[in-house]
């Protein structure tokens, strides 16, 4: 089985070793962005979503101009557009991007986040509501007559689109969250669930769970991780490096007047503070100590090393079953052009071969 990588572009540039200047949408900038992950020999690239940030919708239908052939990921949170109009927008957004889009639905790990856009719902209400927009959502994209419906959180008549995706029967579901809530629905309506980067026993457990959970109504959902990888010539140069980064995030922090994070609400934020509680570095090459600066907040776990050294350690993953990697980077286009010379054409070569042994050992059985 192939894995597919996914990277991560933003309006501008930013990331925790470069504070956000200049305007919010640096046009030139997305541009250089997204062609530099088709460039490098990723498949897919996410843009995420936050509460005060540029449109991610329309990020990716100007980023979808300026390229070919990559598929992108919307971060989308359910509870503040209605759902008929969403799966318009989502249907009509794959149809103009010639099938290149894949949705990840975020029910929100934060109280006071979703208050800026005005959802007071609790956490565990969030995913009860993302579970009803889901079903809706699916219903809409692939039936061919309007229908009513009637729920705790949404009511209509007659809902019904003309336009559907080009990927049938819908757009690929990406779905996240940890807690209990999170994993019921992700077992119901999840393509790809996707975790952050977490320890391989976190990751053992976790999708042990959701395999469960999702086989009870019949499904078999992919598994993402997550990761920012520190790359080097040698693996004394890459944790120079890790520690360098280590370095400026915390001074950028303590410059701003931001102190070390406390956990989000969200049971990914804790997940990753339990692996950091465990050690600085985990495994074979994982990296904490971002995570536990930032409070676990996204996807702040590392993998640290030569390529060869971080594209074993992926493997360890891929044999948990997980077949899509998102990684991005500190320094975020220069590293996106960096793995493309040999992190993912290598990660590539191992999974095939792990794939022949795996077939011979079949056959031999």
């Amino acid at each position: 089985m192939s894995v597919e990588i996914i990277g991560m572009i933003q309006s501008s540039k930013q990331s925790e070793i470069h504070p956000k200047q200049g305007a919010a949408v640096d046009r030139d900038y997305v541009r250089n962005f997204a062609r530099a992950h088709e460039q490098s020999g990723f498949d897919r690239i996410l843009v995420p979503h936050h509460s005060t940030s540029p449109s991610a919708t329309l990020t990716i239908a100007y980023a979808a101009t300026v390229t070919e052939n990559i598929h992108f990921m919307l971060a989308h949170r359910p509870g503040f557009v209605a759902p008929t109009l969403a799966a318009r927008q989502i249907a009509t957004l794959d149809q103009f991007s010639g099938g290149r889009l894949g949705v990840h639905f975020i029910s929100g790990g934060s109280d006071e986040e979703q208050q800026r856009d005005g959802d007071f719902l609790l956490h565990d209400e969030r995913y009860a509501r993302t579970d009803e927009y889901l079903s809706i959502l699916r219903r809409i994209w692939t039936e061919d007559t309007p229908f009513d419906h009637d729920g705790k959180y949404y009511r209509f008549k007659q809902g019904f689109s003309e336009v559907k995706p080009v990927q049938q029967p819908h757009v690929p579901i990406f779905f996240g969250g940890a807690s209990d809530a999170a994993l019921e629905v992700a077992a119901k309506h999840a393509d790809i669930y996707a975790l952050w980067g977490e320890s391989l026993d976190q990751v053992r457990e976790i999708t042990t769970r959701v395999r469960a959970a999702a086989a009870v109504h019949g499904r078999t959902p992919r598994f993402s991780v997550s990761f920012r990888p520190v790359l080097a010539e040698t693996e004394a140069k890459a944790w120079e490096r890790a520690d360098k980064i280590l370095a400026q995030a915390r001074a950028i922090r303590d410059a701003a007047g931001v102190p070390q994070g406390s956990a989000l609400q969200s049971e990914g934020a804790r997940r990753l503070l339990a692996a950091a509680d465990k050690g600085a570095r985990l495994d074979k090459v994982l990296w904490t100590e971002i995570a536990k600066l930032i409070g676990g907040r996204s996807n702040s776990t590392a993998l640290v090393g030569t390529p060869e050294q971080v594209a074993d350690a992926l493997l360890d993953y891929y044999d948990l079953g997980v077949t899509t990697f998102l990684i991005r980077g500190f320094d975020p286009l220069g590293d996106a052009i960096d793995y493309g010379r040999e992190l993912i054409p290598r990660l590539r070569t191992l999974v095939a071969e792990r794939d022949r042994q795996n077939d011979a050992t079949r056959r031999a059985a």
